[in-house]
């Protein structure tokens, strides 16, 4: 009785030993703490909800650009190619899963062997078949019980990679959403810029006629003629440095878009609204919104899961093999042969590899640290770009309201010089020609200011992990 008892208790015992020991090879995995601020510089309102929960046509208005990025979603090489990283992530992921059911492999075998007479040393006998042929079906099973964890650590490593190709997809794509819609805003600023210096030219082309008339009345000399022309031909060797620019940015945007260089329908830069409803939320919500941070935080906990595997292959590994199947001399009585089957279980524990298990959980737990800093610089990035961002769109406002007054006080100077300049003897043509200059910049840079505030927006929009939310 006693030693029933025994039998039974000291496998329990060692079974509950092993899955207890479980526990202490692989630890729990945890979001690393990283500490960051509860607020963003530059911005004191902690509001609940995000801009980037908002769908990205909500915060773009154009239906050109709109379609755009519609395009460039559908045909975005990057995008495509990142796609092909999921279903390889998936992939790696079935395969670890997959790893925890038993192999099964058949085999079927013929042999055919000779014996010579002199080997079997029976003297005169005669006779004896000297040849046999053998048939042999079978079938094999080997399964490892994964009792430190091995497996389970493998699988979960998969699962975070496939996570992390999602994550990088969506990173991609927020990136692709705001990459189309700069290069948008830059092109419409390089029209309205052109507009301006065409519409500039036409003035100085008229002022040239002007100064030769007022010259024939000898209000100005020579030099106020030979200054209007220079001054036409500056602006008119510009207009081709604009326009190169408008097709290299049409051929930039044409590729993002996954289609041949080529002419890019557009609106105007005066119908463009600004999204104003600049909701930033709380930065812990960048780990639910930004892709980047998700990917850096799936690749920490990848390298994580691999350093659980490195530590189980310090402990035995639990197979059971099985095998079996039929064998016979003869081919036609094949089913009714002989019956044969093996059952083992055995375990392999590593002795001596060379230090191969020591060097492996070495570099995975460096690759572990190296993921952990990532993740962190995640963090940090993402709090530069917001702010950057923030500050940029600000900054814009600003100037835009100080720019209006600039430029109409400097319309209100080009008519005043060019009254003096033909009813007073104290003002030349350079007076004018200064003050025309400052007016063209001006209008150039009101472009320019307006392009900012546009970009902010989609940056912050970005920034904040939006783009990529159904």
């Amino acid at each position: 009785m006693k030693y029933r008892i025994i039998r039974y208790i000291i496998p329990v015992t060692l079974t509950l030993f092993l899955f207890n020991s479980c526990g202490v090879v692989n630890n729990k995995y945890y979001t690393p703490d990283i500490n960051f601020s509860e607020n963003y510089r530059d911005n004191e309102t902690q509001d609940t909800i995000s801009m980037a929960a908002v769908h990205w046509k909500e915060i773009i208005s154009d239906s050109i650009l709109q379609k755009l990025i519609e395009e460039g979603l559908q045909n975005n090489l990057d995008l495509k190619t990142a796609l092909e990283n999921i279903n390889q992530a998936k992939a790696s992921l079935t395969q670890a899963k997959l790893s925890f059911l038993p192999s099964l492999e058949g085999s079927a075998q013929v042999s055919k062997s000779k014996t010579s007479e002199a080997s079997l040393n029976l003297g005169s006998i005669n006779g004896i078949n000297l040849s046999t042929t053998s048939y042999l079906g079978q079938l094999s099973s080997s399964w490892e019980i994964d009792v430190w964890g091995k497996l389970k650590s493998n699988k979960r490593s998969a699962l975070a990679s496939f996570l992390k190709t999602e994550a990088a997809t969506k990173a991609i794509q927020t990136q692709l959403i705001s990459d189309i819609s700069v290069s948008y805003y830059n092109l419409l600023t390089l029209d309205a810029q052109l507009e301006i210096t065409r519409k500039t030219l036409e003035n100085r082309i008229g002022d040239q006629e002007t100064m030769k008339l007022l010259k024939e009345s000898a209000v100005v000399d020579g030099a106020a003629v030979v200054q209007s022309e220079a001054s036409r031909y500056e602006i008119e060797a510009s207009i081709p440095d604009i326009e190169l620019s408008i097709q290299e940015e049409e051929n930039a945007l044409s590729i993002l878009l996954g289609r041949a260089p080529g002419p890019i329908e557009r609106s105007l830069m005066k119908d463009q609204t600004v999204y104003s409803d600049l909701q930033i939320g709380i930065p812990a919500s960048l780990l639910r919104n930004r892709p980047d941070i998700q990917e850096a935080e799936m690749t920490f906990r990848s390298a994580f899961e691999d350093v659980n595997y490195a530590k189980t292959l310090f402990y035995p590994s639990l197979t059971i093999s099985a095998n079996g199947g039929l064998s016979s001399l003869s081919l036609t009585d094949f089913f009714d042969s002989s019956i044969f089957y093996n059952l083992i279980g055995g375990l392999t524990q590593p002795i001596f590899a060379n230090g191969e298990n020591k060097a492996r959980l070495k570099i995975n737990e460096s690759v572990q640290q190296q993921a952990f800093y990532d993740y962190k610089a995640a963090w940090l990035n993402a709090g530069g770009e917001i702010s950057n961002a923030l500050f940029q769109y600000n900054k814009a406002k600003e100037k835009q309201q100080a720019r209006t007054n600039q430029i109409a006080a400097l319309e209100k100077s080009v008519e005043f010089t060019e009254a003096l300049l033909e009813y007073s003897s104290n003002t030349n043509y350079t007076d004018v020609l200064t003050t025309k200059n400052s007016l063209l910049s001006a209008q150039l840079e009101g472009v320019n200011d307006k392009q900012q505030e546009l970009e902010a927006v989609v940056k912050l929009y970005r920034a904040l992990g939006g783009g990529w939310l159904k």
